[in-house]
């Protein structure tokens, strides 16, 4: 994992955020929910890749 991948989630952490309060304060609460969930997918698919690598790893550490 390299820490730019750490800085790319929190940028998307804070525009979901800001995007959030602003729809949220607009009265339009589900787009705000659509947002939000749109940012955990994308996060989600940028993360998936590292934990699929890290139970292979684990899996190849405890072959017989």
């Amino acid at each position: 994992m390299t820490i730019s991948l750490i800085f790319k989630i929190g940028a998307v952490g804070i525009i979901v955020s800001l995007l959030n309060q602003i729809l949220k304060h607009s009265g339009r609460d589900d787009q705000a929910y659509l947002v939000s969930l749109a940012g955990l997918l994308i996060v989600l698919s940028w993360i998936v890749p590292y934990v699929y690598q890290l139970f292979s790893d684990i899996s190849r550490l405890f072959e017989f």
